[in-house]
């Protein structure tokens, strides 16, 4: 598989061999979108083509409705092109969705965003692709434009998607529900999210459980649901099993959530580094304990739980 390329900006681009192309947010990557990947995939490899997707930063629901805070992002930007690296995408497109861009009308977004500057052979969209101002843009347009544009134009059926039972949506809601495996289950790929560790109480080490502190960056970042979950923790380049915790801590009469995960088999200082945590699975609701001693109980019950569901996966 050759190194996905990265542009970021849609000026200067350069002349891409009999390009395919496809455009959306493409939010956690899930089979639905895979779908529609592995279409231009199939017709890149037809015609000697190579794989173009379009996609926007900031969301656009971010700069449509800069006062909502309520939409989570399943993947931050980075995270999208590190999972669409792994779904033979040649390159990957980052159009900078700004208040100009959304007032593009619908023809003049495939004139100037699209044909002008990307020129593509073969557009693939999905069956419910809404393009320009107000969203007026649709498969419809893009059909009576093609002849005089000179591309072709394919849209994946609706049956095809519908089959999947399948949104980002739906995915979103079972991640922060802490659904992790149906999440898990629709994407194709586990729940990922990154983070840096930060100093915390050491509250972990006095009982024997010691945790990294994870603070996530990126506010519009989506968190699972409280809870203790069955976690894999990647640290240069190496794969440890861990449980991450995720909640108020009420043991400690906590005010302010945390994200803190114990490594197994890992003991050195991370504070400073940058861990990537795959979600497999959550095991347990957060619970208050009356004593410590009753946690460090359930804390070892829980590792064995934790090693149960991560040795099967």
């Amino acid at each position: 598989m050759s190194k996905i390329k990265v542009y970021r900006f849609l000026s200067n681009l350069p002349s891409f061999s009999n390009p395919v192309l496809t455009i959306g947010t493409f939010d956690g990557v899930h089979l639905g979108h895979q779908k529609i990947i592995k279409r231009i995939r199939e017709i890149a490899d037809q015609q000697q083509g190579e794989t173009l997707l379009l996609t926007f930063h900031p969301h656009p629901k971010f700069i449509l409705h800069p006062n909502d805070y309520q939409l989570k992002l399943i993947n931050t930007l980075e995270e999208r092109i590190e999972l669409l690296g792994q779904y033979e995408i040649d390159n990957v497109l980052i159009a900078s969705f700004t208040d100009h861009f959304a007032q593009l009308t619908p023809s003049a977004y495939l004139r100037d965003s699209i044909m002008k500057k990307i020129k593509p052979k073969t557009i693939v969209i999905g069956f419910d692709h809404r393009f320009g101002k107000d969203r007026q843009g649709d498969i419809q347009l893009m059909k009576q434009l093609a002849p005089e544009l000179g591309y072709r134009i394919e849209e994946i059926p609706v049956e095809q998607i519908n089959d999947l039972k399948i949104s980002s949506t739906k995915i979103r809601t079972a991640i922060a529900s802490g659904n992790i495996r149906e999440a898990n289950a629709l994407s194709g790929h586990p729940f990922t999210l990154s983070g840096q560790v930060i100093t915390g109480n050491q509250v972990g080490i006095e009982i024997g459980f010691p945790t990294a502190n994870i603070f996530v960056e990126n506010k519009r970042k989506l968190i699972p649901g409280i809870g203790i979950y069955a976690v894999f923790v990647h640290y240069r380049q190496k794969k440890y099993k861990g449980m991450l915790y995720i909640g108020f801590r009420p043991t400690f009469s906590g005010t302010e959530k945390t994200i803190e995960v114990n490594i197994f088999d890992l003991n050195t200082n991370l504070y400073g580094e940058i861990l990537r945590i795959d979600f497999m699975a959550k095991t347990r609701n957060d619970v208050r304990f009356e004593s410590r001693e009753a946690m460090i109980k359930q804390l070892k019950q829980d590792k064995l739980e934790t090693l149960k569901v991560l040795n099967q996966g």
